[in-house]
């Protein structure tokens, strides 16, 4: 709130991670550690997002500088909500990196311009299709969650 009001200046990494859920293919906690530690000295004022899925992960942090979503063993990397780049899984923190030097350097609209989005965006489609197809629109069962708790307190 501070930043948005003008007040205070980010001097480092504001790194943010989903919580987590049923369609998460990686370790969220682990690479959002590792990304944590490969930015302790790096001084880049920017936001960047570590999100378990391809599925609303880059959606979610859209407004972040930088992000990674997982999906079908490969990292998608995204620019301002916007797929740049496939990685292999291990390669995401590695390449987080390597991009926030970039956009510190020369901005994400430059990083942007970096690369042809089409190859990235069609392999985040065809890999989030995959998870969906997989886990369904409701990876954690919520519906089920909601049904049972209405059938207990009918029961009250």
């Amino acid at each position: 709130m501070l930043e948005a009001l003008g007040l205070r200046e980010r001097k480092n990494v504001d790194l943010i991670a989903c919580p987590s859920c049923g369609r998460a293919e990686v370790d969220v906690i682990d690479i959002a550690q590792r990304a944590q530690a490969a930015f302790a000295d790096k001084k880049l004022p920017l936001q960047i997002a570590v999100m378990g899925c391809v599925v609303n992960g880059p959606g979610e942090a859209r407004e972040a500088d930088l992000g990674i979503a997982a999906g079908n063993k490969r990292g998608h990397l995204f620019v301002k909500g916007r797929n740049v780049a496939v990685v292999p899984e291990s390669e995401m923190v590695e390449s987080l990196v390597e991009w926030a030097t970039f956009i510190h350097e020369h901005g994400t609209d430059a990083a942007l311009k970096r690369v042809d989005t089409t190859i990235a965006e069609r392999e985040a489609a065809k890999d989030r299709s995959a998870a969906l197809a997989e886990h369904g629109d409701d990876a954690n069962h919520d519906h089920e969650k909601i049904v049972e708790i209405r059938r207990k307190v009918s029961e009250k």
